[in-house]
């Protein structure tokens, strides 16, 4: 009888130790407008994975934006973006630090550079008002 108490309590406290180890995870969406091609994202994924805590990281070009998945105990988003800067690229409210974006391939470069990114799409016009119909009274 004592063995099996001893083993229950036994089992119990490897239960909660296993518990109290859990690390928050938490993922982020950030926008990188300037990332958008393969070579931006292979950059921008290549550059993060070396950064601790970082887990997971997914750069969507066409969309221009940057999932990151990552350890809230080891790093946090300000970190993220800041690590994205000095790849060369734009994140969220963080601007890209002028020597790393200089360092960029010429075809990685905002349009306005001269770069091969292309031409932002300026939205087109609202269409017109219809007119009032006239009233026949």
């Amino acid at each position: 009888m004592k063995k099996i108490l001893v083993a229950a309590f036994i089992m119990l406290g490897l239960s909660v130790a296993t518990q109290a180890q859990t690390k928050a995870i938490l993922t982020a969406t950030i926008k990188t407008p300037n990332a958008l091609c393969e070579n931006c994202k292979t950059r921008i994924e290549t550059y993060l994975k070396r950064y601790d805590g970082v887990i997971e990281i997914n750069v969507n070009y066409r969309k221009g934006e940057t999932k990151v998945k990552y350890l809230t105990d080891r790093t946090d988003i300000e970190q993220i973006k800041t690590a994205i800067a000095n790849c060369g690229y734009d994140a969220d409210d963080v601007p890209a630090t002028e020597d790393a974006y200089n360092r960029l391939p010429k075809t990685c470069k905002k349009y306005e550079d001269g770069g091969g990114h292309p031409k932002p799409k300026t939205p087109p016009p609202p269409p017109p008002a219809p007119a009032p119909a006239p009233n026949g009274n």
